[in-house]
């Protein structure tokens, strides 16, 4: 911020690297840059326009499709593999009980990408799971690693992961898609598998990203006046967010000392789908 000041800098657009909102992720660094913003006079005049999203823009869109269907290629038969999207997951409250459109937008954008692919020619089963989760809370569901099990059992012998949710490469697909996963997943008997890499620097990537820039400049306005959070800023997500964290930790502390010496598990269906 203060480098933004030292070049005189007179509009701002803030894109978050997360394509779907959730108030963990966008919502949170927006948060704090209002913050940061309304306690600086400079800053608190300076025109921002936030990009909440950017999960249903043409391009992204594209270029996931591009990769998905340049994977499938190297696979013996490309009509036979299960195209398996693992998402970063977030706790059930925060979409239950704080309104969080992370799961929606999430859903929207397989669909999407799905469509896409099916223009293509390309009408692969697949499904959706949410891996990365931590604590005794319940997360969405289903999740990953329960998914893989329950595909290996049921025959299926071919699968893509696609990192929907991540757009650069890091531990989250690194290590745990690339080696916990398929680790899981050939052990629970799936013979071939294969991951389409994150976007990382993918030219029609980051031309659609800089296209969203110079839409969102004209919609700028001073952080003393914006609205660019939306409507949930009212019931303070974050907040909640932040008593659902900590609720999370005490409940862990008494899940290791239940009273009865008693730990249940919650299993969750597997949901297969495919767009007809």
């Amino acid at each position: 911020m203060i480098q933004i000041k030292r070049d005189r800098i007179t509009r701002l657009v803030v894109l978050p690297l997360y394509p779907q909102f959730s108030i963990s992720t966008t919502g949170s660094s927006i948060r704090v840059l209002q913050g940061i913003c309304r306690e600086d006079a400079y800053l608190s005049k300076l025109p921002v326009s936030i990009i909440r999203s950017w999960y249903q823009r043409e391009g992204y869109i594209n270029s996931m499709a591009d990769l998905i269907q340049k994977e499938l290629e190297n696979f013996s038969r490309p009509d036979e593999v299960m195209i398996f999207f693992s998402a970063h997951g977030v706790p059930v409250s925060y979409v239950e009980d704080a309104g969080d459109p992370y799961k929606d937008q999430m859903e929207e954008c397989i669909y999407l990408i799905m469509q896409n692919l099916k223009d293509r020619g390309i009408d692969n089963y697949h499904t959706l799971a949410y891996q990365s989760r931590v604590g005794p809370v319940q997360w969405l569901k289903p999740y990953t690693d329960e998914v893989l099990v329950e595909l290996g059992k049921k025959g299926v012998k071919n699968l893509l992961a696609v990192p929907v949710s991540f757009v650069s490469e890091h531990i989250e697909t690194l290590e745990e898609i690339d080696m916990e996963y398929k680790h899981l997943a050939l052990e629970s008997g799936i013979e071939n598998w294969g991951r389409v890499p994150a976007l990382n620097c993918t030219s029609s990537f980051i031309s659609d990203l800089a296209d969203a820039v110079i839409d969102a400049l004209p919609s700028a306005m001073a952080m003393s006046t914006s609205r660019n959070i939306s409507e949930e800023d009212e019931h303070d997500p974050m907040e909640y967010a932040i008593k659902v964290f900590f609720g999370s930790i005490l409940a862990f502390v008494l899940a290791l000392f239940p009273k009865n010496g008693t730990r249940i598990q919650e299993s969750s269906p597997l949901k297969v789908k495919k767009e007809l």
